[in-house]
């Protein structure tokens, strides 16, 4: 075989390698900043979610104001939960979340007993935000665990792994719900 040809050959298996790892490594940074951008839309609905919680308490804190205990618990859900976002952590983002669904279902419980506030403009409207604020959660979560599911998907596979472990690309975790009776459909009746 001719040397020339053979160089040839070589110059192109490199700029082959070199071209296959951009494109590998670009698909990598695209996959990363989807998981980026749905944990921000899970970050925009958890901040809705606790500008209406106040609203909620206050409102039902008029009617019922010897259920102190509920409206403490809610109050401390919703810290809880805010500290957890800024902190970064998806596991304990989840947990705290988990809390403060609990929390809200016991402040829609004392809801139940207080039939003027069921009819109260104010509450429904919060009622109606705070329905739609949580469907958009779940939207979010699921655009989220989706992109980290390609996401890890890609970094366990062969051979993007390869590339995943030259550039530290690592797999991500679920935003998961960990208690079993979190997992039932919330019921509110009014």
């Amino acid at each position: 075989m001719d040397p020339v040809i053979f160089i040839y050959i070589i110059l192109g298996l490199l700029v082959f390698l070199v071209v296959w790892t951009i494109l590998i490594y670009n698909g990598f940074v695209r996959l990363v900043n989807r998981a980026k951008e749905a944990w921000a839309d899970i970050d925009v609905q958890l901040r809705r979610r606790y500008d209406l919680i106040p609203q909620l308490v206050n409102t039902v804190q008029g009617y019922a104001k010897h259920e102190k205990g509920v409206f403490e618990e809610v109050t401390k859900a919703r810290a809880q939960a805010l500290n957890s976002e800024q902190a970064g952590d998806v596991k304990g983002v989840a947990q705290s979340e988990n809390m403060l669904s609990g929390a809200l279902k016991s402040l829609f419980a004392v809801a139940e007993n207080y039939p003027d506030l069921k009819a109260n403009e104010n509450f429904l409207e919060l009622q109606r935000e705070l329905s739609d604020t949580e469907n958009k959660i779940q939207a979010a979560r699921r655009f989220y665990n989706s992109n980290v599911r390609d996401l890890n998907i890609r970094v366990d596979s062969f051979p993007y792994n390869i590339i995943a472990g030259i550039f530290n690309f690592e797999k991500r975790e679920f935003f998961e719900i960990e208690e079993a009776a979190a997992r039932e459909p919330v019921e509110v009746k009014f």
